[in-house]
């Protein structure tokens, strides 16, 4: 049942989105050959569709799809799917990865907490899809998500009260927020320091956003927590680390 209630959330995703991929330019990934521009397709997390190319709220950069997973929680003994995480990069982020990055095999990208970080700080928009499998309440949600952020920043000793402060307002966001299957939450982690919040309930990315926070650590955080050291998408990580791994071998951005 639940499968059926969220397939025509996806078509309408489709839908919703299909004009932003024919007016985003390629722009840094026009070097790319067609062959592997092709390999890069819509990709599927479960029930979930994620498009190759996209345009974020608050952002009027163009974005590519870097990578996708589930993220889930061991149970009992039984791995739980909560949401299904897809990470986009402005499309500079090629060029600017591969300074460092290129000829580096998927498996050592995906081994290295240092490449993921030049992931997270690096000069160039993020965006992020998540979308439920499973029902969640805002504060079920963000609770973890701030949890996270302020391990991080514990971690590097960044912790400040102007952290909890934006911790207290990115709760807020949330606080009466339901999120049922198939419904999404989107990040955009603007280069010049906002994290940009939005929800959908029917899989269509909004123009309008939701909430906007100005703290460039708490928008790298939220990344952070999902594809860092210890980021809650191991999947998304894996991804990630093997499509940028092609698009760098091609020459593509640079």
């Amino acid at each position: 049942m639940a499968s059926r209630a969220v397939a025509p959330l996806l078509i309408l995703a489709i839908v919703c989105n299909i004009m932003m991929i024919l007016v985003t330019a390629d722009h840094d990934l026009k070097h790319c050959s067609k062959p592997l521009l092709n390999h890069f397709k819509t990709v599927k997390v479960e029930n979930v569709t994620f498009l190759p190319r996209v345009k974020a709220p608050g952002s009027n950069n163009g974005f590519f799809l870097g990578g996708a997973g589930v993220r889930g929680l061991e149970t009992e003994g039984k791995f739980v799917k909560f949401t299904a995480i897809g990470i986009y990069l402005q499309d500079n982020a090629v060029s600017s990865l591969a300074v460092k990055w290129h000829g580096k095999s998927p498996k050592k990208l995906e081994k290295s907490d240092h490449f993921f970080r030049d992931i997270v700080t690096g000069p160039f928009d993020k965006f992020m899809q998540v979308t439920m499998i499973l029902p969640l309440t805002g504060p079920q949600y963000s609770e973890k998500v701030a949890e996270n952020c302020v391990a991080i920043w514990k971690s590097l000793g960044i912790y400040t009260h102007e952290q909890e402060k934006a911790i207290e307002k990115f709760l807020s966001v949330f606080k009466n927020e339901n999120f049922t299957p198939g419904s999404s939450i989107f990040f955009t982690v603007l280069s010049k320091g906002s994290l940009v919040i939005s929800f959908s309930k029917d899989a269509c990315i909004p123009k309008v956003e939701n909430a906007i926070i100005k703290n460039k650590l708490l928008a790298e955080a939220v990344l952070e927590s999902m594809i860092g050291k210890n980021g809650v998408s191991p999947a998304a990580k894996q991804s990630l680390a093997t499509r940028l791994s092609k698009l760098m071998k091609k020459g593509c951005g640079y």
